[in-house]
């Protein structure tokens, strides 16, 4: 074994994930490989052709990196656990009136859980990933910080890893932007990967369609909730809609009526098969609830904690002050915040540093 250790490195085909492995294989790094194969676009019933991670040509290209580098390869099979879990969840979010956010539950409940089993087994005291994103220390507590390419930044979608999983986890990728990676990958010879476009679907929704999945995963769904009443904000009849799981909070188009102006989803309610819409006015919100939390920077804040707070991927955040409920947290902003939508995240930051994170559970006008 290398004096540096050996680390499993998990690699999807994709140029992020396999400049990884090339950086920690010259390092000094024993490399061990591993591919994780999640879906089969087959099952998904989309229209898209078969792309990114779970391919058989994304495959491929991993098996290749590790045999040009000569480190051992393997292909895992975790289509039970993650149809079990995430899709699942998925599906149960939706018909709950809530917008999850698959991505984040994979990152933290399967695809770390899956590469720790293998790294004990291939004796990897540590695994590693593509993700741009820091991994720092304060008071024994790791925590997660942003990246130094804020484009590309990943700490938002990371929230949810535990002290357990950062102790073994390494971002090598963490102090380089994109277009340096591309130049890596040019430099080494990879010029095809170099050239890789990015994947912004969810791995099991390849054509954006997730009325369509839905549909396909419930039998009977489009029967059972079709002819649902539209409401206004003060509960007037305003039209009818194809159901409530086919919207989102903050929805403006594909409502499937005219209304003579804009008008936006506002709140889901399932268990009457409504759906409010309002102004855009109407979407704004002073506070939140949190759930399912995970504190990182500190095992816990004081009440009154000024935090950058973001609610989606990509926001720019919002302050706020956080307020301690026991396994749930209480979010004030200090300025309304557009969009609030119940089954996405919310990360708390500190600077650059991410205090902790968790499920919004709903929207509040305190």
């Amino acid at each position: 074994m290398s004096k540096m250790g050996r680390v499993l490195v998990a690699m999807s085909g994709g140029i992020d994930s396999t400049m990884t492995a090339v950086l920690l294989h010259e390092m000094g790094y024993e490399v061990v490989g591993i591919t994780m194969k999640t879906w089969d676009y087959a099952n998904s019933g989309g229209s898209k052709k078969e792309t990114g991670c779970c391919s058989l040509d994304s495959i491929n290209d991993a098996r290749e990196v590790a045999v040009h580098l000569d480190f051992h390869h393997f292909i895992v099979d975790i289509r039970e656990d993650f149809g079990d879990y995430v899709i699942d969840n998925f599906v149960d979010e939706y018909m709950a009136g809530r917008t999850p956010n698959p991505c984040i539950l994979c990152n933290t409940h399967i695809k770390w859980n899956s590469l720790f089993k293998r790294a004990d087994m291939l004796d990897c005291e540590f695994i590693a990933t593509g993700h741009y994103a820091r991994i720092n220390e304060l008071n024994g507590r790791k925590y997660i910080s942003k990246a130094k390419d804020l484009h590309k930044d990943q700490s938002y979608v990371l929230w949810g890893l535990t002290q357990e999983c950062l102790n073994r986890t390494m971002f090598p990728l963490a102090e380089y932007t994109k277009p340096e990676v591309r130049q890596m990958a040019f430099d080494h010879g990879w010029t095809n990967l170099s050239k890789k476009g990015e994947s912004y679907e969810i791995c099991f929704v390849p054509d954006n369609d997730y009325r369509g999945f839905l549909k396909r995963r419930v039998p009977g769904l489009e029967e059972e909730v079709a002819g649902g009443d539209f409401l206004d904000v003060n509960g007037k009849v305003i039209g009818k809609h194809i159901g409530y799981p086919f919207f989102t909070i903050g929805q403006r188009k594909g409502l499937g009526a005219a209304f003579g102006r804009p008008m936006y989803v506002t709140e889901i309610r399932p268990d009457t098969n409504t759906v409010v819409l309002g102004d855009v006015e109407d979407l704004m919100r002073n506070g939140m609830m949190v759930t399912k939390l995970n504190m990182m920077k500190y095992a816990s804040v004081e009440d009154g904690t000024e935090a950058l707070t973001q609610i989606r991927y990509n926001s720019p955040g919002s302050l706020a002050k956080l307020k301690n409920m026991g396994d749930k947290m209480e979010v004030e902003f200090m300025s309304n915040v557009r969009g609030v939508a119940p089954g996405q995240s919310a990360v708390f930051y500190e600077g650059d540093d991410v205090i902790g994170g968790g499920i919004i559970h709903s929207g509040l006008l305190v």
